[in-house]
């Protein structure tokens, strides 16, 4: 079998599952299998693949049908300017999280030598990508989850930053001193009791530790704002992202702990989902 007909077949087989991507997804997990980048796949069009690699392919094509994320089954996902490994264990890096780092880069585009912390750092995309962009920035990133810390200290060795930035696996409770110039976060905000209403991309792969906000979808986001009240300098930035119809309760929450409201920024869907505010 050559790429043409591999391509075409899970091309077919996707698009019966309903999969909008499907000829994307089909050349995108074929460039996994044979180690090739997808130009090489449009290009090559009458190269044979072997007995194992038509193998492989088809038993991600099966997994991709069952709706399994693309970027689980790659292993990789694309966010900001660069690549992200990442797996089932973390959270799959959203495109509308890139608003946390285009407010960080434009509010403190005259700053240097700044301290910054996230809470529930994921796969490190957010913290990662702002270390990037500005080479004089610390970071230390928190999680509850192991694999996460394991996955960002990964991303931070590929991209070269790991010098810059510390990782614990910890609460947010548990972390003292007031040292942090801004707190970035983007934590688990939907109602428990919705979760089940989500698509199954999301509800059968993704981890509910990174989804999970409580029985009202604040609890996490309760927490952050509490413990960042005691963490962020005087007049240090609180950036937070958050879900559909959250925005007067967060409002609520910040101003009755010592934070004013810069501004609310809108996601790609016209949705209210990063809110900056200041340390009073």
């Amino acid at each position: 079998m050559n790429i043409e007909i591999a391509i075409k077949n899970a091309y077919r087989e996707l698009k019966k599952k309903k999969i909008d991507s499907a000829l994307l997804d089909s050349e995108l997990l074929l460039s996994k299998v044979i180690r090739k980048d997808r130009k090489f796949i449009l290009l090559n069009p009458d190269k044979k693949l072997n007995q194992s690699d038509q193998e492989s392919f088809k038993n991600l094509i099966i997994k991709r049908s069952k709706r399994k994320p693309l970027a689980y089954l790659t292993g990789i996902k694309s966010f900001w300017n660069n690549d992200f490994k990442i797996n089932e264990k973390v959270l799959i890096p959203r495109p509308d999280s890139e608003i946390i780092i285009e407010q960080v880069l434009d509010i403190f585009k005259n700053k240097n030598n700044l301290n910054f912390l996230e809470v529930g750092i994921g796969s490190g995309c957010i913290a990662l990508s702002i270390l990037r962009e500005k080479k004089a920035f610390l970071a230390t990133g928190v999680d509850l989850s192991q694999d996460c810390i394991k996955i960002s200290k990964y991303n931070a060795n590929k991209l070269g930053v790991a010098n810059r930035i510390k990782l614990l696996k910890s609460d947010v409770d548990n972390l003292i001193f007031r040292k942090y110039d801004f707190v970035i976060s983007n934590p688990p905000y939907i109602k428990k009791f919705d979760l089940n209403k989500l698509k199954k991309e999301v509800k059968n792969y993704e981890p509910r530790l990174a989804l999970d906000g409580g029985i009202d979808g604040l609890s996490v986001i309760r927490k952050v704002i509490k413990k960042s009240s005691e963490l962020i300098k005087k007049q240090g930035k609180l950036f937070l992202e958050i879900g559909y119809g959250q925005k007067e309760p967060v409002k609520k929450m910040l101003k009755e702990n010592n934070f004013y409201i810069n501004k609310i920024t809108k996601d790609l869907a016209k949705n209210d989902r990063c809110v900056i505010s200041t340390k009073k």
